[in-house]
């Protein structure tokens, strides 16, 4: 998944802009031409124009203008461009075995067993290398196969991409599946919201379905742009953005080291910013001038503007599970294959159906957030009109018209031939309380035949249901995708169960040349019962992931099916491999399309090693943005008496559950289900809510005031602090800010009033912190001594300071040192006969005895160097607050020096 990169719309961030400074009218800066951008912008694949990328890397007037903060993106595109196939050449390779040359994946022939690359051994040291025709933007890439299964198919490859063949980046890292079937695959093809050409691409196999067979590669296809006019104005983008880059790391190297007549200097001639002005204003305040409280005013200006949201959002969330108790008479019985559908206009939820334990419901309820209260809507909807009792359906609702649209259910076999057999197709309009009955049987009018445990998603803005999945009762198939149209009461199949095309045949068979700039074939949706299926309104995209297959194998992958192009893309083949759930079978999912996050409640789980499906308790998120799973909740205790203690604090692990969410509110909510184990008539009743909590601005505001209130108390038990860049006299002492007396007294209020004011005493750990404050008082603000890894300070007489007291544990042979140069390491002071001090000056203890550490450095020098050091570090800690867009570039210069 991590190399995914299919991106998902950030309504906070796009940095095409820029503005003047203030006072000044604004101004954009326009581009040569406009530049077309590919990806996902909106949702929306394909080409797009938007503004010179550049501004947001530096390309200004001569003044400088700084950044313009961020806009939405664009949700529609004024142009687009669909990539088309891509001539390529063989450039080289690893080896081939016999008459299975490279140059055989150039073409797609699939019947033929000799039309292949064969390596001739299966180290993972083999490889293809492609030269495109010309340089593109290349946007996947497609793997043909045999029209048989082979033991030599990649079970495992990697695909690498690069302006030259020494100089190649991981674009995909996947497998393909032992079958006949096409498969294609995204390739990432922008960083940090830049596009990037590529002319060379590498595959490399790493691992063959056949365990000791060589690798085999049938048919390689690449699409992309290519375009010379596009392709050339992305390289000139993509290349001065890595040209300023290079300046940025340069400058933020300067600005470490204090080398800052040198910083200014390369800045006024590059006119490039390194960050965003009001950062560049927070580090001139709070490191150069040690200005505490106008650097505490930026911070305040900056939870004003929402630059916290960003990193908010990166904040893992603590869950709150919350037991929702209401009346026992006016509460649903206990049930299993119910569903649920809620109303975030209305904060209300409706039920409806569900199996009991020991037959099918038809009661219908509504459970209302304000009140708090479940109302029985009927206690038999078949007297209403409505369905028959029934379990393991499913519902839509259509906020626009109040209304819910019901179909499928579960007949067991021992009953099937007793039972009608028809797919009835149902709506409940909310505002009249009235059923009708759209379909006795939609099977007969183009629609799915009796199914259970599918999947239902309605497009608003269309009026369209989708639904996709679950088994049929009297074919025991697997179902494929199917439409309904609300307005003319019409279906239609889309397509059927593994079709990778829409009209539901394949292409695995086709003859095909990769430069005759045929249609490439399609992935398959492959059909399953009890998965998730979400839709996002804004990309206009259905995720489909997890569940069972035919073979009753249970899945961890991950597609996305674009509704305006028909096309399915494979997010992941295996998402557990790169860090999500194991693979499951009726787990629960709910998406927040504003978040651009999607959540999942594990339901019955099976790890790739075992045999049997166990109950798990887990909540997971997928960021849609980041294509990241994160494990937000896992209670792993099974034992029966653990969970009826734990009765009021969490639920216990169930499938066969439902879970809605309000994204209004942030809040889901899940009632019911299966908590498995040997009582198969066991089902719940009970009824949760879950908030996912995470910081607050206001919370993020007070971290930030007290990390530097926390430095404020440090220098003060140091005794003060010169500015950054001082005046100095002949010896290199700062004038007017020479080191003092160390106030205890005065430190000691500080910290009882001012820091105390902004520490979070509910945290432990943050509590914890703020006490053990109090040894700076004894220690002139040093806890330890040791010999710091920081970057070195360029002082006020040029030399460079970096040997400097800071935090860190020690070992024997370091204490043996420190020891010999008079440092007493137990109380993190000077030792009273050591060097250095000057006897007399007794009065306090920590620095403000000592003229010189064992360096020769003078103690102005010292204490000059550990303040700059301990202040550059705050104000990086404190970037981790603001988004990547206003920062300073990520990694260093020294990082870049290799070893040998």
């Amino acid at each position: 998944m991590a190399n995914n990169p299919r991106s998902y719309p950030d309504p906070n961030h796009t940095p095409y802009h820029t503005f003047a400074p203030q006072g000044q009218q604004f101004q954009q800066i326009a581009p040569m031409h406009p530049l077309m951008m590919f990806g996902s912008i909106g949702g929306v694949r394909g080409v797009y124009e938007v503004e010179n990328p550049n501004a947001a890397f530096g390309e200004r007037h001569p003044k400088s203008r700084p950044f313009l903060p961020p806009q939405n993106f664009p949700q529609s595109s004024p142009s687009k461009l669909l990539p088309v196939r891509l001539k390529y050449d063989i450039h080289s390779w690893s080896s081939h075995s016999a008459s299975y040359h490279p140059r055989h994946i150039m073409e797609n022939r699939p019947t033929d067993q000799s039309s292949r690359w064969s390596s001739d051994t299966n180290n993972q040291r083999q490889f293809i290398l492609i030269k495109l025709d010309r340089m593109s933007v290349v946007h996947t890439i497609t793997f043909g196969k045999y029209h048989k299964v082979h033991v030599c198919n990649l079970k495992e490859f990697k695909v690498y991409g690069g302006l030259s063949p020494d100089n190649m980046h991981e674009l995909l890292h996947s497998g393909l599946r032992n079958d006949t079937e096409p498969e294609t695959f995204t390739l990432k093809y922008k960083t940090k919201d830049l596009v990037f050409p590529c002319l060379y691409f590498k595959i490399v196999p790493l691992l063959a379905w056949g365990a000791n067979f060589n690798f085999s590669v049938w048919y390689v296809e690449f699409r992309g742009v290519s375009e010379s006019e596009i392709v050339d104005r992305v390289y000139w983008n993509y290349t001065q953005y890595r040209e300023r880059e290079v300046i940025r790391l340069c400058m933020k190297h300067l600005r470490q080291r204090n080398l800052l007549e040198t910083f200014d200097c390369m800045q006024q001639r590059t006119g490039i910013q390194l960050e965003d002005p009001l950062l560049t204003q927070l580090h001139k305040q709070l490191v150069m001038e040690g200005s505490f409280a106008a650097a505490e005013k930026l911070i305040e200006e900056a939870a004003e503007r929402n630059l916290f949201a960003e990193h908010i959002s990166e904040c893992p969330y603590q869950p709150a599970w919350k037991k929702v108790v209401t009346e026992r008479e006016e509460s649903p019985t206990m049930r299993g294959g119910h569903h649920m559908e809620i109303d975030i206009d209305t904060g209300r939820i409706y039920m409806f159906g569900g199996w009991d334990g020991s037959k099918n419901l038809s009661d219908f309820w509504m459970f209302d957030q304000d009140t708090r209260k479940w109302t029985c809507l009927t206690a038999d909807t078949r007297r209403d009109g409505g369905p028959g009792p029934r379990s393991c359906h499913k519902m839509a609702f259509e906020p626009t018209s109040k209304t819910i649209f019901t179909l499928g259910r579960y007949v067991d076999a021992e009953n099937a031939s007793q039972s009608n057999l028809e797919s009835d197709f149902y709506k409940y309009e909310i505002l009249t309380n009235r059923w009708t009955c759209l379909s006795a049987n939609t099977a007969t009018e183009g629609g799915p035949e009796l199914i259970f445990d599918h999947q239902m998603c309605i497009d608003v803005e269309t009026q369209t249901i989708y639904v996709f999945g679950g088994k049929a009762i009297q074919s025991q198939s697997l179902s494929g995708l199917y439409t309904y149209d609300i307005p003319t009461n019409t279906w239609r199949l889309v397509r059927s169960d593994g079709a990778s095309t829409p009209n539901g045949s394949s292409t695995a068979g086709s003859n095909s040349n990769a430069n005759s700039g045929t249609n490439s074939s399609d992935n398959q949706l492959r059909s399953r019962v009890g998965h998730s299926m979400l839709f996002n309104p804004i990309s206009r995209e259905l995720y489909v992931f997890a569940g069972q297959a035919q073979n009753k194998d249970h899945l961890s992958d991950f597609y996305i099916y674009e509704i305006d192009t028909d096309t399915v893309h494979v997010c992941s083949r295996d998402f557990t491999k790169q860090g999500g759930p194991e693979a499951g079978f009726t787990q629960r999912a709910t998406i927040d399309v504003d978040l651009g996050e999607v959540y999942m409640l594990s339901g019955l789980m099976r790890a790739k090693t075992a045999v049997h499906e166990t109950v798990r308790n887990s909540f997971w998120v997928y960021q849609l943005r980041k294509d990241r799973w994160t494990k937000v909740y896992e209670n792993d205790h099974r034992g029966p008496e653990y969970w009826a203690k734990m009765a009021d604090k969490e639920p216990c692990p169930r499938f066969a559950h439902q879970m809605v969410y309000d994204s209004k509110r942030k809040v889901q909510f899940m009632f019911g289900g299966n908590p498995g184990g040997e009582n198969n008539t066991q089902r719940l009743d009970d009824f949760w809510e879950l908030w996912l909590l995470r910081p607050t601005a206001a919370d993020t505001l007070r971290r930030a005031k007290f990390m530097m209130r926390r430095q404020k108390f440090r220098e003060m038990c140091m005794g003060g602090g010169p500015p950054g860049r001082p005046e100095v006299d002949s010896n290199g002492v700062p004038i007017g800010n020479r080191m003092r007396t160390p106030d205890t007294a005065q430190a000691l209020r500080y910290l009882q009033t001012e820091v105390h004011a902004v520490v979070n005493h509910a945290d432990a750990g943050e509590s914890k912190e703020f006490r053990e404050l109090t040894s700076y008082l004894f220690n002139g603000g040093f806890p330890l001594a040791t010999p710091s890894t920081s970057p070195p300070y360029i002082g006020p007489n040029g030399a460079y300071t970096s040997v400097v007291y800071g935090d860190a544990d020690m070992d024997i042979e370091t204490e043996e040192k420190a020891t010999g140069m008079g440092l007493d390491l137990a109380s993190g002071i000077p030792s009273p006969a050591s060097p250095g001090v000057i006897e007399g000056m007794g009065g306090l203890t920590g620095y403000g005895g000592m003229t010189s550490n064992a360096w020769g450095i003078p103690r102005e020098a010292v204490v000059e160097g550990d303040i700059h050091r301990l202040r550059a570090e705050l104000y990086e800690q404190l970037l981790s607050f603001f988004p990547e867009w206003m920062k300073q570039p990520t990694g260093n210069l020294v990082d870049m020096i290799p070893f040998s």
